[in-house]
């Protein structure tokens, strides 16, 4: 998940404890939002999927950074 963490850093400009809360959020989001089964798997999917995972949120957060003009 640190890498999740820097690449929001790197991209948006956050200083890191922000950019951290912001990851931590996300997660919880997709925990509450997910099927028990899926949702279970979360936190292991972003500690062992390590880039893979970073390079997909690099996509989303510039496809959201696009959208506010960054």
């Amino acid at each position: 998940m640190d890498e999740l963490i820097q690449r929001v850093t790197e991209r948006t400009g956050l200083p890191e404890d922000k950019a951290r809360a912001a990851v931590d959020t996300v997660v919880g989001f997709l925990k509450e939002k997910l099927p028990a089964p899926i949702a279970g798997h979360v936190d292991s999917a972003l500690n062992s999927a390590g880039g893979a995972v970073a390079d997909k949120a690099d996509d989303i957060i510039g496809s959201i950074g696009g959208m506010f003009g960054k």
